[in-house]
């Protein structure tokens, strides 16, 4: 990483969530926030959106209608076995479809995940603190040009006050 970055780290979520809200009440910009588990709150208090669910809906939407079409094809058109006057199209594929719906939908979501977050295999992982993937909570400001030495002892004050344990600068 080249660019340089203030990281304070909590030991309790509600430090962690009174602290981002006093930092964004000063009018500094959070970069992240690493947790062990997602905290809802966090994405609310850094208007964090995805479009990860409009993806897995268009992926699931994907997968009905491609099984349907290969059903279809496979059962009306290619190959259509008649038994006892009984329609070729039937409600039988409800079930073919409802798990091929769940695994496509799931399968194309999780591999848009790993290719967005950049989680190829081979990649080192970027740890900023051993204890974040533990039971640690972190916050980090990205350290610009703009900010003056009084920007930055104020944010390191904040960080502070508010229940960090531990600042560092990388």
């Amino acid at each position: 990483m080249t660019n340089k970055m203030i990281i304070g780290v909590y030991d309790d979520e509600g430090m962690l969530m009174s602290s981002i809200r006093q930092i964004q009440e000063k009018g500094f910009t959070i970069n992240d926030v690493y947790s062990p588990y997602p905290i809802h709150e966090v994405f609310e208090a850094l208007k964090i959106k995805t479009r990860l669910p409009l993806a897995a809906f268009l992926y699931s939407t994907f997968g009905m209608l491609a099984t349907f079409a290969f059903l279809y094809w496979t059962s009306v058109v290619n190959y259509p076995l008649v038994f006892g006057g009984k329609p070729q199209n039937t409600l039988s594929f409800v079930v073919i479809l409802f798990v091929m719906i769940i695994n496509i939908g799931c399968l194309f979501t999780i591999i848009t995940f790993f290719v967005r977050e950049k989680k190829y295999p081979g990649v080192k992982p970027e740890i900023l603190h051993p204890g974040v993937t533990d039971d640690k909570y972190l916050i980090v400001i990205q350290k610009d040009e703009k900010l003056s030495k009084n920007d930055l002892e104020s944010i390191n004050t904040l960080l502070k006050n508010n229940g960090a344990i531990e600042i560092t600068e990388k």
